[in-house]
């Protein structure tokens, strides 16, 4: 050949890669010059570095503006990966030779990885509708599926012919785009013209350096446009004035899940996992990756026997002839799998595609690549910690008295406040206490670029989330802001942002009046104060300015439940809800609590409250043992009166004994209580039944279904008590009207073996101590 080698590819396909290979092999051109920024030129030797494993992605972002960012992933299949490695390893010059990320970055309406990702992709363009080459070729071919067709042409294409013109495939698809760009011309991609200018000058360049014979590595769209014969002085007045910016550039871990198109990220491919296979198999694919899902599934507790992989094989294989495909693709294998390996079901077909055929492979790079000074404290501290970053969701389950434990929730919660979320708390499987935190954590490749931004805030991660907990505590302008981020402080342990943090919080406390903003910020305190007991951290301000805000909140409350719509009194609910458990964690909740109840009990008995705070007072009173029995079963009788209003009555039910706090039980339990409700219920008049109906299936609802079932099984038996508050003298149908003391007896052995009650197995319990072992 004469003139440049100009291999025009499809971005992460392992058919081009393959072919790529085999070219530069046949070639040996004195230079090899890849599509991508050339920025990334003084980083390219590491690509032989032993550490860097892919799939991994350059990351350019703007030095004054970090999330002004762009990423250009590379695979292990991806045709330029292949090309750079080939060069290293042959001491050939290799370099980038795409539009400056300086450029991309500056551009406001450009998508910076536009160029590198989308050449083969449909996509629609902010400009006009953009054309998909793969497309248009493979309905002009007669398929009506692209990925098919790329299939069937390139991907399994043979590679065992040696006689094969290693530049065919490169010639012919290079002709193809030649008959679309004439047709098409830029598809609708005006950026290309400036890419394809900038590419065409370096191209000129390189021969200059290196002679005609140099290599070219780029989107396949891009070929008739570096072949066009333009001047250098057109090319660069397509240059002219383009805006720029101060970039930096380095190398970061990337995925197989980035990789794919439904993974948030428009690379072009669905299946990166089985492109990596179709990669690296050396021979016979279709029964090499039978075998990874049959391991996969045994991994899953599925029978899968040898057996199955054989006839999956044959299966595929046979589906291919049928559809006349020149091998089994990743249509026949997946359909093959579904009906031999899955019985027929997409449950286990679903495990299949998320870890082998996207997969869950995260890439690794030296420690010798470029990095912010706060991503290499990170990584310092997660070896130190034992926490390797994972692209595969996992569960992790922390112990906070143990030391190692609480240095890595510090860590997470440190992160979390610079708002790089490697982890989310979660509710905990185990113990409820406070030392015990779980969290689930995953690492996206996006986080690089949180961690680059967050990096303006300081070198180590302690320093910087110290200060933007301080620049937040000072421009923090609600109180629930400030509050919630003193809790962040103190489960992040950071004792320097601290007085700030309290500084702006007593001065927002003092001067807010509104009752729901302090009722919101009073769970935060609570919890705080506890967070604070466990990491032994000095909370004492912290306690003062939370014992003021609940003295408001007593004040205030009774005035602000009055005059509430349906909405105002639902969202007042939830703070009344949240300061009641907060109360009962402060340091003075006695004397704290002694006004709460004196609150309580005047929202529980006054008229102008709205029924579900009503209600809601009247159960937290009787939870907390400050109401009588009787005196609950009155203020429900008055409540489900003839004169309230069936949805009133209705809201005070749903108050009382709705959500999942024990509502169901409790009327499980209390005969009285359910009587009530079911005398009401059926007294409702037939067109107000209708109005109250959601609200009541809302509260019910939330009950477990063996509570419901209990519930319907007492009421279809007839209710064992009357709408008053005197007990029926006898019980419901099936049910004993007392006591049966020798049955009692009988169970007491095993009861006391259970509880590890003192005493014989002889010994009698009166009535009371029974009721205290069965609650």
């Amino acid at each position: 050949m004469t003139g440049p080698l100009l291999l025009g590819v499809r971005h992460h396909g392992p058919g081009s890669a393959r072919a790529v290979r085999a070219a530069l092999d046949a070639a040996s051109p004195p230079a090899v010059l890849i599509e991508g920024p050339p920025e990334g030129d003084a980083l390219l030797a590491l690509a032989a570095d032993e550490q860097m494993r892919p799939p991994v992605a350059l990351l350019a972002h703007a030095v004054d503006d970090p999330g002004r960012a762009a990423f250009w992933p590379l695979a292990e299949f991806s045709p330029e990966w292949v090309a750079i490695r080939w060069a290293l390893a042959r001491g050939v010059a290799v370099r980038f030779i795409d539009l400056p990320a300086a450029h991309s970055l500056a551009a406001e309406s450009s998508d910076p990885a536009d160029g590198e990702e989308t050449d083969e992709g449909g996509a629609e363009d902010r400009a006009g509708l953009r054309i998909d080459p793969i497309a248009v070729l493979a309905g002009t071919a007669g398929y009506d599926d692209p990925e098919r067709w790329w299939e069937d042409v390139i991907e399994h294409r043979g590679t065992g012919d040696r006689d094969a013109d290693p530049y065919g495939p490169f010639l012919a698809l290079g002709d193809a785009m030649a008959a679309l760009r004439e047709a098409y011309g830029h598809g609708g991609r005006d950026r290309d013209l400036v890419r394809e200018a900038y590419m065409r000058l370096q191209l000129r360049s390189a021969r200059k350096e290196f002679g005609d014979d140099v290599a070219v590595v780029c989107g396949a769209w891009h070929v008739p446009a570096l072949e066009e014969k333009t001047t250098v002085a057109a090319d660069r007045a397509l240059l002219k004035g383009l805006p720029r910016v101060r970039t930096e550039m380095t190398w970061v871990p990337w995925t197989h899940r980035r990789l794919a198109r439904h993974g948030g990220y428009g690379a072009g491919i669905d299946s990166p996992g089985w492109y990596g296979h179709l990669f690296s198999a050396p021979d016979r694919p279709v029964e090499r990756w039978m075998t990874k899902v049959a391991g996969l599934l045994r991994d899953e507790d599925r029978m899968v026997s040898s057996a199955h992989v054989i006839e999956a094989v044959r299966l595929a294989q046979t589906l291919a002839v049928m559809r006349g495909r020149p091998l089994a693709g990743l249509g026949e294998t997946t359909d093959a799998v579904r009906a031999v390996m899955c019985d027929g079901s997409d449950v286990p077909l679903d495990l299949v595609r998320d870890r082998l055929i996207v997969g869950d492979v995260l890439g690794e790079v030296p420690d010798s690549a470029p990095a912010v000074p706060l991503q290499r404290d990170l990584t310092r501290r997660q070896r130190s910690l034992r926490l390797k970053p994972e692209a595969l969701e996992r569960e992790l389950d922390l112990d906070l008295r143990k030391d190692t434990d609480a240095a890595r929730s510090r860590l997470l919660h440190r992160l979390r406040l610079l708002s790089v979320g490697w982890g989310e708390p979660v509710t905990g499987r185990g113990s409820t206490g406070t030392f015990r935190e779980s969290w689930r954590l995953r690492w996206e490749p996006e986080l690089s670029v949180k961690v680059a931004e967050a990096g303006v805030w300081g070198t180590t991660v302690l320093s910087a989330a110290t200060a933007k907990a301080e620049s937040q505590a000072v421009s923090a302008t609600a109180l629930g802001e400030v509050t919630a981020l003193a809790e962040q402080c103190l489960l992040a342990e950071l004792p320097d942002a601290l007085p700030v943090v309290m500084k702006a919080l007593a001065d927002r406390a003092a001067l807010d009046s509104d009752v729901g903003h302090l009722a919101q910020a009073l769970p935060a305190l609570a919890r705080s104060l506890r967070y604070g007991d466990v990491r032994s951290t000095d909370t004492a301000a912290l306690g003062e300015v939370a014992a003021g805000i609940a003295e408001r909140i007593c004040v205030g409350l009774p005035p602000a439940c009055t005059a509430l719509d349906a909405d105002g009194a639902a969202e007042m609910r939830g703070h009344l809800d949240g300061v009641h458990t907060a109360i009962g964690l402060l340091p003075e909740a006695r004397e704290v609590g002694e006004r709460w109840t004196s609150v309580l009990r005047r929202l529980a008995g006054r008229d102008t409250v709205p029924g579900v705070i009503r209600g809601r007072a009247a159960r937290l009173l009787l939870d907390d043992g400050r109401l009588e029995e009787d005196e609950a079963a009155r203020l429900m009788a008055l409540a489900l009166s003839s004169g309230t209003e069936p949805a009133e009555a209705a809201a005070w039910i749903e108050g009382f004994v709705g959500g999942a706090s024990g509502g169901g039980l409790l009327l499980v339990h209390d005969e009285r209580l359910l009587g009530l409700v079911d005398a009401w219920l059926t007294a409702v008049p037939a067109g107000a039944f209708t109005d109250v109906l959601p609200l009541l299936r809302r509260t019910f609802s939330a009950y477990e279904p063996g509570v419901r079932r209990t519930l319907g099984e007492l009421v279809r038996r007839g209710p064992a008590a009357t709408a008053g508050p005197a007990r029926s003298e006898t019980a419901a149908p099936g049910f004993g009207p007392g006591l049966d003391e020798g049955r009692a007896d009988a169970v007491l052995p095993v009861l006391h073996l259970l509880l590890g009650i003192v005493g014989t197995t002889g010994d009698r319990i009166d009535d009371n101590n029974l009721a205290g072992v069965a609650r």
